[in-house]
C-alpha cells in the first residue's frame, strides 16, 4: 500500500470515529451505516486515543521474529562489501561462502540491498550497454598467451611526476604480475617482461601488446631472444586486449580508489609494496566471476591437474 493510500484510509477511519461522536452518538448505528463491526470500531478508537491519527494507518503484518531471517551480522557484511568495494549480489554471495562459510543466494543478497537502498551503484560504477557484443574467448593452457599493457596513473598533486603500472595477465588463468615504474619506455618494458618471466610458474609462449612506443623493436627483439613470440593487436581495438583492460578497471575500483594518498603515492618503493599486496590478493584470494568463482591460482591448479591426468 502506498503512502497516499495509507493517508486516505486513515482519513476514512477518522471519519467513522467522528460520525459516532458528533452525528449519531451511537456506535451500533455508525457501524451499520459504514458496514464495519463494533470490534473493529473499538480497535480503531483505542489506537486513535493512544497514537493519534497515525495510529489509524495499517500496521505491518510481518512477524516480529522469523526463524529463516538473515542474521544481522551477515547483513552487515553484505552492506560493507557493497559500500566499500561495490560488489554485486553474486560476487557478495561467493565472497561470503568462501571467506565466512555463509551460504546465501544471490537473490537474497539483492533483496537485502534493495531493502537498504543500495541496489543502485554510483554513477561511475553503473553498467553501460555495449552497442555490439563479442564472444569471450580463452586459451586452454597457462602461458599460451600473455596480455601486457600499461596503465597511466594520475599525476601526483603539486608535481609533474607520474608513475606507470605495467601489467601482465595470463589469458587462461588470469594470474597477473604488476609493477610500477617512473618511466614508460622500451627499457622499462624489457625490465618488466624479464621480471614477469622470472615470477610466473609456467613458460610463456606468446606475448600480446598494443602498438605503444614502449613495445616496439627493442622490446620485440628481446622477446625473440627469449624464444617468445610477440604479437600486436590491431590499431584502435583495445577489446582484443580485453582481459588486461578489464583488470585495470578492477585495479581502479578495488585498489586505487581505496589507496591512501600521501607518502605511498610519492614513493615508488612503498607504492610497489602496496601493489604487490594487491597482486597477491588478486591472484590467491579474490574470486573471479569469469572463472566461476575460482581464484586465478585455483584455476592454475585445476588446469595443471587436467594436463597431468592423461599421463598418469
Amino acid at each position: 500500500m502506498t503512502k497516499a493510500e495509507q493517508v486516505r484510509l486513515a482519513r476514512w477511519r477518522m471519519k467513522v470515529l467522528r460520525h459516532a461522536r458528533d452525528t449519531t452518538h451511537n456506535v451500533s448505528q455508525t457501524c451499520r451505516y459504514f458496514g464495519v463491526s463494533r470490534k473493529t470500531f473499538y480497535k480503531w478508537k483505542a489506537r486513535y486515543e493512544e497514537h493519534g491519527e497515525i495510529g489509524l494507518c495499517d500496521r505491518s503484518r510481518a512477524p516480529h521474529r522469523s526463524a529463516n531471517a538473515t542474521p544481522a551480522n551477515v547483513i552487515g557484511k553484505i552492506l560493507y562489501l557493497r559500500k566499500k568495494y561495490h560488489f554485486g549480489p553474486e560476487r557478495i554471495a561467493r565472497y561470503l561462502q568462501r571467506y565466512h562459510q555463509v551460504s546465501i543466494a544471490a537473490s537474497s543478497v539483492h533483496r537485502i540491498l534493495c531493502r537498504h537502498g543500495l541496489n543502485r551503484l554510483p554513477a561511475s560504477q553503473k553498467y553501460r550497454r555495449h552497442k555490439q557484443r563479442w564472444k569471450r574467448y580463452e586459451k586452454q593452457q597457462p602461458g599460451h598467451r600473455l596480455q601486457v599493457d600499461v596503465k597511466f596513473l594520475e599525476r601526483i598533486p603539486g608535481t609533474r611526476k607520474r608513475f606507470y603500472q605495467f601489467t601482465a595477465i595470463d589469458d587462461c588463468t588470469r594470474i597477473r604480475v604488476l609493477k610500477i615504474y617512473d618511466a614508460c619506455n622500451q627499457k622499462t618494458a624489457i625490465e618488466f617482461i624479464d621480471e614477469v618471466m622470472r615470477r610466473l610458474p609456467f613458460r610463456v609462449l606468446v606475448v600480446q601488446t598494443d602498438n605503444g612506443a614502449e613495445f616496439q623493436s627493442k622490446f620485440r627483439w628481446h622477446l625473440e631472444d627469449l624464444d617468445v613470440r610477440h604479437v600486436y593487436i590491431r590499431p584502435r581495438t583495445p577489446r582484443l586486449n580485453g582481459k588486461v583492460e578489464r583488470s585495470h578497471r578492477i585495479d581502479e575500483e578495488e585498489f586505487y580508489q581505496l589507496l591512501e594518498d600521501g607518502p605511498v603515492r610519492e614513493s615508488i618503493y612503498r607504492f610497489n609494496k602496496k601493489l604487490r599486496q594487491w597482486e597477491d590478493y588478486y591472484n590467491f584470494d579474490r574470486p573471479h566471476g569469469a572463472l566461476d568463482g575460482q581464484t586465478p591460482y585455483e584455476r592454475l591448479l585445476q588446469k595443471t591437474r587436467v594436463e597431468a591426468s592423461p599421463s598418469s
